[in-house]
């Protein structure tokens, strides 16, 4: 049975449930369960494992003890143990991070979890399907993602805050260009459900892992900053699911809410895709210097991964072309990205890469830390043959980079071996610098088509219209600031 198949039932089941409400909630109490499963999957290997084993957690609150038998409490004595035992026992476990690290994230996961179901037969169905899916299987360990996906497709409200589940042929791509090693701290700072961080630890284990020291060494590299609650434990479970017996490294907070100073220059490698087109609550453009500060999303993460990279290190993240094109503080803050780092790439997709979220078009910038652009290649991905745009079923895939990871070449020698071509072209930084760091430069190589395909019109105008709100909303903010700052003198007299 297919993953999505197996998910369909589980939201079919959760529908007649009085207690859901909506497809959000459906995730939420998919999530608390899917970590348990997951988790209690990883105690069996332990105990396999280890001589000197101890169970985390108390035996009744391992899924095996009460949830993996078909035939188990069901019905209002589910309820009440899951309600009254379990959820207390768990959000008030105390467990030490040094003594019992897995306890500790146990109780870390159950702190804003929450049993949505009010129906006991109906929940025991739930568990019922879930165990039909055997994560410890390695086939259906990278299907994890995908029961994030399909649900998040269902959500109507989905990317309206700029995030959006990034397709996994984006993050694998990636990962892959930035190539990080055994032993380098990886870093994403708005990391979803942990798309590019599992991504990293598959490939860091694929390609550098050799001994057990190796293994010790990789569980402690890869870190990641979530805001909301629902993601952050979906980023836990799959970071279990991909290794990490002790995901602590994965904190439950806004990256954003610290003053820019505070953090140290001190990782190796930032891989992120941060929310686009949002804005952050008022006082949080505080922590950033006065000159630079906003309240974009994009922006203030942008500023924050040029801080967090020590010299050499290296970063790809994921921009819309507002960040290439906008002015006034993104001026500033993109002369200070190619003041203090190599802009090395820009990799341009195709506008429906992330549908059906948004048609916004995006950008991947890859940059080093420590040394100053002077010169910037592009590529532009084109969409496949034959294909006006990618969609839910037929979305990106690796493939579609094959020709941008042939023409890449080697970081080593400064990609030397680049050539232009009809997708590649280099734009120095004295042309920068003249078009007042506007960095959206269009392909030279291809005339603009002119497009009679009434779906592509409407896309276009659609994506205009996006930009134009994101602009408006921008300018917004600007003048709220411009008039709050004029302001406070007077409202500090009255």
């Amino acid at each position: 049975m297919s993953i999505s198949t197996v998910i369909k039932s589980i939201q079919d089941i959760m529908r007649k449930d009085a207690g859901v409400d909506g497809d959000a909630q459906r995730l939420g109490q998919l999530s608390w369960l899917l970590f348990l499963k997951i988790f209690d999957a990883q105690e069996e290997q332990l105990e396999l494992e280890q001589d000197d084993y101890r169970e985390p957690i108390p035996t009744k609150y391992l899924w095996r003890d009460w949830a993996a038998d078909e035939q188990g409490i069901t019905g209002d004595r589910l309820l009440e143990f899951v309600n009254d035992d379990l959820f207390p026992a768990l959000k008030n476990y105390s467990a030490n991070i040094q003594t019992n690290p897995r306890g500790f994230i146990v109780r870390e996961a159950f702190s804003d979890a929450y049993n949505y179901m009010k129906n006991g037969t109906l929940l025991r169905q739930v568990i019922n399907k879930l165990n039909e899916v055997d994560f410890t299987n390695s086939n259906e360990r990278h299907l994890f993602g995908d029961i994030y996906e399909q649900i998040l497709k269902d959500l109507q409200s989905a990317g309206n805050a700029g995030e959006f589940y990034t397709p996994r042929a984006v993050t694998r791509f990636i990962v892959e260009m930035v190539d990080p090693q055994l032993g380098e701290a990886v870093f994403d700072p708005a990391c979803g459900t942990g798309g590019f961080l599992a991504c990293a630890t598959d490939h860091i284990r694929t390609h550098y892992q050799k001994t057990t020291q190796d293994y010790q060494t990789l569980q402690g590299q890869i870190a990641g900053v979530e805001k909301k609650q629902l993601p952050h434990l979906l980023c836990t479970t799959n970071m279990l699911l991909h290794g990490i017996e002790v995901p602590s490294n994965i904190r439950h907070a806004n990256t954003l809410n610290q003053p820019l100073s505070n953090w140290d220059a001190d990782k190796d490698v930032v891989i992120t895709n941060p929310p686009f087109g949002g804005m952050e609550e008022d006082g949080i453009e505080k922590n950033f210097p006065a000159e630079m500060q906003t309240r974009e999303t994009a922006d203030l993460f942008l500023q924050l991964i040029i801080e967090v990279l020590k010299d050499g290190g290296r970063a790809a993240v994921v921009l819309p072309d507002g960040t290439l094109f906008g002015e006034g503080v993104k001026t500033k803050i993109k002369e200070q990205l190619l003041k203090e780092c190599n802009l090395h790439t820009v990799v341009r997709l195709p506008n429906s890469v992330f549908a059906p979220y948004t048609s916004i078009k995006t950008n991947i910038l890859f940059f080093d830390k420590g040394q100053p652009t002077e010169h910037v290649w592009y590529y532009e991905v084109p969409l496949p043959e034959g294909v006006k745009a990618f969609n839910k079923t037929k979305p990106m895939q690796l493939e579609h980079f094959s020709a941008c990871r042939q023409w890449w070449g080697k970081r080593a020698d400064g990609f030397k071996a680049r050539e232009e071509n009809r997708w590649a072209w280099k734009v120095s930084i004295d042309e920068i610098k003249q078009r007042n760091y506007n960095l959206d430069i269009k392909n030279p190589h291809v005339e603009e088509q002119i497009v009679h395909d009434p779906d592509q019109v409407l896309a276009q105008y659609a994506e205009q219209q996006q930009e134009i709100q994101a602009l408006r909303d921008q300018l917004k903010t600007i003048l709220a600031d411009a008039l709050t700052g004029a302001g406070s003198t007077g409202a500090n007299n009255v």
